[in-house]
């Protein structure tokens, strides 16, 4: 087995400098923390769980709350908590999968029971209530998604806002001058899911200023309920040649019912899907979309939470923190031109 006096020796350097490497309490050099950091890796070096615990009073683990609803993409979920899992283990931390129907309740039990540094909190609302519980118990957090008041916190996200405004802006250079959004269900909405709110906000502001008529319905994206959207939109703004769809179990049917009703993409009707690359290229014709990185997320909500914990940078930083990750567009094959008139 191991030990940390095999490390310092094959490093070069003491058992104490091993030992401040790698709990982060001391600033070491540079070229020392790479020395140390190759030496354990070549050797296969893994401290003592129990030990390292008791000796940092540390449990070396960071709690995730991941949403496991029936409303939420679960692909995108589950990649943002692979890229959060492969970052911790970067940083020696492993991850506790917490899913969010515990609320606050979930909150207040790994925070009291020692068996995590820290959490990460995915599918933050607008009014989340596990952040007060959070802050009342001192416990550090990093939030995937933007609460209403951001003061005092770690939050990234994805710009949701300019998402929004990057369709519209590109439906209105087209020519588009009638919209239609197709949201999330109703639930999304009720319970004020920050990603919905910003995206349909970003939307109706830039549409507004590019003298759009838009139009916003909720969608809980079975085949049936996007055919009863699309027949509410069609039957309210007849006009409608642009749809912008962020649920992404709508997009198939939606294409599906545009083409049964004699409407071709992007000819007759475009559109453009808030989800990500590999979705988009799954489509015939293929989706002009905008994305951003579900792997960022992950990464720089590890880098929230390990500057909190004092990890890196040589010690805690618990004050605001807000990082808003920029959209890009990609145009394929699903928009163009606006239809003339007859």
């Amino acid at each position: 087995m191991v030990t940390i006096a095999d490390v310092a020796r094959h490093a070069g350097v003491s058992s104490s400098t091993v030992s401040y490497v790698l709990s982060g309490k001391r600033t070491i050099s540079a070229e020392t923390r790479d020395r140390v950091r190759d030496a354990v890796r070549e050797l296969g070096y893994h401290p003592h769980a129990g030990a390292r615990s008791l000796a940092a009073r540390r449990s070396h683990i960071v709690a995730l709350m991941v949403p496991l609803r029936t409303d939420v993409y679960v692909p995108v979920m589950m990649e943002i908590a692979i890229a959060v899992t492969t970052a911790a283990r970067q940083h020696g931390y492993d991850v506790l999968l917490v899913t969010n129907d515990e609320g606050p309740d979930g909150v207040r039990r790994i925070a009291g029971s020692g068996l995590a540094d820290g959490v990460i909190l995915m599918d933050v609302e607008l009014d989340d209530e596990r952040i007060p519980v959070l802050q009342a118990q001192g416990t550090q957090a990093a939030l995937i998604g933007l609460p209403r008041d951001v003061r005092g916190l770690s939050c990234v996200d994805h710009d949701f806002a300019a998402a929004g405004a990057l369709c519209a802006d590109h439906l209105a250079d087209l020519g588009h001058r009638e919209i239609a959004f197709i949201g999330y269900g109703s639930g999304v909405y009720h319970r004020h899911a920050g990603y919905a709110e910003r995206t349909l906000a970003g939307l109706r502001d830039r549409a507004s200023r590019r003298g759009l008529r838009f139009l916003h319905r909720t969608c809980e994206g079975t085949y049936e309920s996007t055919a009863g959207t699309l027949a509410r939109i069609l039957a309210d703004r007849p006009g409608t040649t642009g749809f912008v769809v962020q649920n992404e179990s709508a997009i198939g049917p939606l294409l599906t019912l545009l083409r049964t009703s004699g409407r071709t993409v992007p000819e007759d009707a475009s559109v453009i899907a808030l989800c990500q690359d590999q979705l988009a290229e799954q489509f015939a014709p293929k989706l002009t979309a905008v994305t951003g990185s579900a792997q960022e997320l992950g990464r720089v909500a590890v880098d929230q939470i390990m500057r909190r914990l004092g990890v890196v940078n040589g010690g805690g930083r618990p004050g605001d923190e807000l990082e808003l990750l920029d959209p890009v567009l990609t145009v394929r094959d699903s928009t163009g031109p606006a239809p003339r008139l007859a």
